[in-house]
């Protein structure tokens, strides 16, 4: 009999959960704010508890998802009236990447680092930090990217922080590498192209660093092209 119980309560959650969803509307589905996440977690563990516990009257758990349709329907209709209030609950969005240049402060404020971004962007087929101009992390957690435009990458002082023409007679295939990661030089990916760190250090100082640790990201990609993001101070 209990065994029966527990099949008959999880499906009338299960039907109960998607009117639920259907009635916060296709916001719920098409992204997660922090809000519309905390909304979705306390549904989740209200609808355990229920199914969990047999002997717990079943509006117990049904009368609270509704009481949280309602706030969410509530605050949904205030936050179309108020922005303040719409900021104060979803947030803004960080530029992560603003005029190609990182925004090493918003990194640090969101707790993002150079290998999350570069993942990012693999993710969505930039393989090459100095081909972005903008990329915005939004209030869902969504990395939004925009590149630049073609004849701004390869022209001079358009590439935001400092982008080299190219290495003469360098050769490589393949995706660009990190040769510094705030301010640790990645040996393993000069080892890749078959440069040492004096060539390294050379490189740097005709840009004008005198230190590793003055760079906070610097890559190459297969044209020999150096992107340089000095820290800031």
């Amino acid at each position: 009999m209990e065994l029966f119980t527990i099949f008959w309560r999880t499906v009338l959650i299960y039907f109960v959960i998607f009117i639920v969803i259907r009635m916060m509307g296709k916001r719920e589905i098409g992204k997660l704010s922090v809000f519309d996440l905390v909304i979705s977690i306390m549904i989740a563990e209200i609808a355990v508890f229920i199914i969990d516990d047999p002997e717990m009257p079943i509006v117990h758990g049904i009368l609270p998802m509704i009481t949280l349709v309602f706030i969410q329907i509530a605050i949904a209709l205030i936050t179309l009236k108020n922005r303040t209030i719409r900021l104060w609950f979803d947030g803004k969005p960080s530029y992560l990447i603003e005029n190609g240049k990182l925004n090493q402060d918003e990194m640090r404020k969101q707790r993002y680092t150079l290998d999350d971004l570069i993942m990012q962007l693999r993710e969505r087929e930039v393989p090459n930090l100095a081909d972005v101009e903008f990329a915005v992390l939004e209030t869902s957690g969504k990395l939004s990217v925009i590149e630049k435009e073609k004849e701004k990458r390869s022209g001079p002082g358009s590439s935001g922080p400092d982008v080299s023409p190219g290495v003469p007679g360098f050769r490589y295939e393949g995706l660009p590498l990190a040769l510094i990661m705030d301010g640790k030089v990645q040996d393993d990916s000069l080892e890749k192209i078959g440069k040492t760190r004096f060539w390294l250090k050379n490189e740097l100082q005709a840009k004008g660093v005198n230190d590793f640790k003055d760079v906070f990201f610097c890559s190459i990609d297969h044209r020999g092209r150096l992107f340089l993001d000095k820290k800031k101070r």
